[in-house]
């Protein structure tokens, strides 16, 4: 078995660390697209992270809001959610805990627990509609093979506050599933962007803002045109 190897990278611009296995598991840009298109408010104190991985989200998040913010992670895979652990204790980052645990049982988690906000890149691919990657890991990460579309907006209406926010970045293949299943379970879809790798490609992500309890009034904002020489993607998503 070919030996992984671990990595201490950074994480883009942010002034932190983050650590990640080589040609394995690696944070990608549509998890830091997600951390910058997140927009909390001053009354959202508690933030849950489904599909947290090695923690990209939350250490973004924390960078841009501060301390202030309570941050639960849930991260199924062991090897990845180490990963996580490290890179907080690294970063010496006291307002994120990460739970290692199926996110299907997030209703037993937190059923006494309501949060403001949810994100999640969740696994993008159906199970049988493309070729499953031969690590598992990677097979589990990119594939819904233990988590489902419908069950991550069913469980974030469930554990979010009425008015409460679900963010989320998924393929553009599942743009009518996406919105199939928010309606389904209460939420309105507020804004949406969609991302692409340069300006002759097709569009690769679709980042989607929905309200639970709320009506759809969908503002489709200016696409987001990916360059590989970025360096950085602070506040790109910043009005005004």
């Amino acid at each position: 078995m070919q030996e992984k190897i671990k990595e201490l990278n950074d994480l883009f611009d942010y002034d932190y660390k983050i650590y990640q296995i080589k040609d394995y598991f690696k944070f990608a840009s549509d998890s830091v697209l997600l951390s910058e298109f997140i927009k909390l408010k001053k009354k959202d104190k508690e933030i849950l992270d489904l599909c947290t991985g090695n923690a990209p989200i939350p250490m973004i998040l924390t960078k841009r809001y501060g301390n202030n913010i309570h941050i639960t992670g849930v991260e199924l895979q062991k090897e990845i959610y180490d990963l996580a652990i490290e890179s907080l204790e690294y970063n010496k980052i006291t307002n994120v805990d990460i739970i290692n645990e199926d996110v299907n049982n997030c209703l037993k988690l937190f059923r006494n627990k309501h949060f403001d906000v949810i994100t999640c890149n969740p696994p993008y691919f159906k199970h049988d509609e493309t070729r499953t990657n031969d690590e598992e890991i990677k097979a589990i990460a990119r594939h819904e093979i233990k988590l489902k579309l419908e069950d991550i907006i069913k469980i974030s209406s469930k554990l979010l506050n009425t008015g409460g926010y679900l963010y989320m970045v998924h393929r553009p293949e599942r743009l009518s599933d996406v919105i199939i299943e928010l309606h389904k379970y209460g939420f309105g879809l507020k804004r949406v962007v969609p991302v692409y790798n340069d300006d002759q490609s097709r569009c690769v992500y679709i980042l989607f803002e929905a309200m639970f309890k709320g009506e759809d009034y969908v503002k489709v904002l200016n696409p987001i045109i990916l360059h590989h020489d970025d360096k950085s993607y602070k506040d790109m998503f910043k009005e005004g």
